[in-house]
């Protein structure tokens, strides 16, 4: 997952920064630092721990070479 990745879902949802870090069960500063890419490098599981969250929020990552980049789309929450 890119940080723009987050971004879009995160907008898709209607959630804010401090949503995901509740959802993903991660600081807030993470997020932060994530989508601002202030940080190098941000531990896999912190990816893996927002991705999950945005998952089964409704949102489904892509990764859409033929596009030249990643895709969010909305497919609905899982029940």
């Amino acid at each position: 997952m890119t940080p723009a990745q987050c971004r879009a879902a995160r907008a898709l949802l209607d959630w804010t920064q401090p949503q995901l870090a509740a959802a993903a069960k991660l600081g807030l500063s993470t997020v932060v630092d994530f989508e601002k890419q202030r940080r190098n490098t941000i531990s896999d599981d912190a990816k893996v721990a927002m991705r999950t969250a945005l998952e089964a929020a409704g949102v489904k990552l892509v990764n859409a070479d033929e596009w030249q980049g990643a895709m969010v789309r909305l497919r609905g929450p899982q029940s």
